[in-house]
């Protein structure tokens, strides 16, 4: 749908099936007796700010919460109202999931206004649900449905990362070491991304089931309060997996270290047994007079048997001493 005037969907619920309530004329002109109004705008639009502040009604610091640049998950609630800002996984084209989207939301009795810059696929499954007439009826069961679907994409990429720290442990002995380290840190940066916007989700939802709003029922605070653990356990597994991750780095970079750490050892050997012969050859091959050998015609074969013999005396004596 088109939003060049800042309005991405515009409802009333309770005409679900009726299609949508697009236009600033209707908003304008709605009042509660028609139903409760959903509104879902651009916050970066001119004109949404200039209504948001001018002619929307909400105390104008919690529209200055809502059309903040940077934001993080919290919840206010002011008389009968209640501002709630949520993350959501990052599904836009060319965008990390773990750059999570901001939704901002406000909401009254009578009122739903959420906003967002970037799309978020949760809002979108609400609005096809309404569409189709399955859509919620009622402000609460507005904020549950939102909850509930942000959280469910939640578990498809946490599942994700988990079956990659999976595949990593199981890979770590035959993989190469590089792509190894790639993907794991990448897990690990993913695992970081998440839980930044994930623990602080958690909590305001916890918090939201204890806000005193009339509107909400006991009902949807016992669906919050199942989202707020649902949350929680996925915050576990993402730990989990970070965990896992820095466990499996910690391995694979104790498995170079000690392949490294072999090859030094061989290197150093070799270069120990040609230490003498080098020396040897180096003192017969100076361009000096006295050179013994230098008129025989088996001093080049008598000289070659010796340094032989020499490298076999060495190897020996190491083989002694166990240090090969």
């Amino acid at each position: 749908m088109a939003d060049n005037d800042g309005i991405v969907f515009s409802h009333i619920l309770d005409r679900q099936a009726e299609g949508p309530f697009i236009g600033w004329k209707e908003v304008k002109e709605w009042n509660p007796e028609q139903g409760v109004l959903w509104l879902h705008l651009d916050y970066k639009n001119k004109e949404v700010q200039k209504w948001l502040s001018e002619e929307s009604g909400i105390d104008p610091v919690l529209c200055e919460a809502l059309i903040a640049e940077d934001t993080r998950p919290r919840v206010i609630s002011l008389q009968n109202s209640l501002l709630l800002i949520l993350r959501g996984i990052n599904f836009n084209p060319g965008a990390d999931p773990e750059d999570m989207v901001a939704l901002r939301m406000w909401y009254d009795e009578h009122r739903i206004i959420t906003m967002r810059h970037r799309k978020v696929m949760a809002i979108d499954d609400v609005h096809k649900a309404l569409e189709s007439g399955k859509g919620p009826a009622t402000p609460a069961e507005f904020l549950v449905m939102v909850a509930n679907r942000l959280v469910d994409r939640m578990a498809d990429v946490v599942a994700d990362i988990d079956d990659t720290v999976d595949e990593l442990e199981e890979t770590i002995l035959t993989a190469e070491s590089h792509e190894l380290r790639s993907k794991l840190a990448n897990v690990r940066r993913q695992s970081i991304s998440l839980r930044r916007y994930m623990a602080p989700q958690r909590d305001v939802l916890a918090r939201l089931q204890n806000e005193r709003i009339t509107w909400l029922s006991d009902i949807e605070r016992g669906r919050i309060r199942e989202v707020a653990e649902r949350t929680a356990r996925f915050i576990d597994d993402i730990d989990s997996a970070r965990d896992r991750a820095a466990i499996t780095q910690e391995e694979l970079n104790n498995r170079l270290s000690e392949q490294m750490n072999k090859t030094m050892y061989i290197l150093s050997i070799v270069a120990a047994v040609f230490l003498p012969l080098g020396l040897l050859t180096g003192l017969l091959g100076i361009n000096v007079g006295g050179i013994p050998g230098t008129e025989s015609k088996t001093a080049f074969t008598i000289v070659t048997l010796f340094l032989i013999g020499i490298a076999v005396v060495e190897v020996w004596i190491f083989k002694r001493r166990k240090w090969i």
